[in-house]
């Protein structure tokens, strides 16, 4: 990974572009340094997906799915950021905990329930088994209460954090270095 210190000036700007509200590059993205078009891209997609003014889910809601998706492909990088930012929007350390063995345990039905279910085990089966997905998936969100349009957030945010597990896992990237958490001090 490159420093900013020994950064291009076409690095330099997607660094920039990349920086967090701490004011840091997260090794998430630090780890493109070599090819910043490919940094440009994950940073662009990664917004669109979890933090994009449109969405409707709620921001707590995005970074549970975030948390099950990681916790199912066994990224530490993921789960450790998205995990602090669900813990912090839940705001009670008590229930953040149970759902937090519920996913553990790949059990969310034991705090979870209707819309809520419905999207984790829509994120379990896309992460695990995407090649066995059918209509009656996308049923049963509808048939839990979610729009088409609700149901295409999750879609991106789970697609986003299957993509980002596997290149964090395949580089062997850590935190590091970086600031845990959106919400950190």
């Amino acid at each position: 990974m490159i420093s900013d210190e020994d950064a291009g000036d076409e690095l330099s700007e997607v660094l920039n572009l990349a920086r967090t509200p701490h004011g840091t590059v997260d090794n998430v993205m630090r780890v493109h340094s070599l090819r910043p078009s490919t940094m440009r891209g994950h940073v662009v997609l990664y917004r669109a997906a979890l933090h994009d003014n449109a969405n409707t889910l709620p921001q707590w809601l995005q970074e549970v799915i975030s948390s099950y998706v990681s916790i199912l492909n066994k990224c530490e990088y993921s789960l450790a950021n998205h995990w602090a930012n669900a813990r912090h929007l839940i705001g009670d350390d008590t229930k953040a905990d149970a759902i937090k063995l519920a996913l553990d345990a790949g059990a969310p039905d034991r705090e979870f329930k209707g819309r809520e279910l419905a999207l984790l085990h829509y994120a379990e089966k896309l992460t695990l088994a995407p090649q066995n997905m059918s209509e009656a998936d996308i049923e049963e969100m509808r048939s839990a209460g979610l729009s088409d349009g609700e149901i295409l957030e999750a879609n991106q945010i789970i697609g986003y954090f299957n993509y980002a597990n596997r290149c964090l896992n395949g580089l062997g990237v850590t935190t590091d270095g970086d600031v845990v958490g959106y919400y950190s001090k």
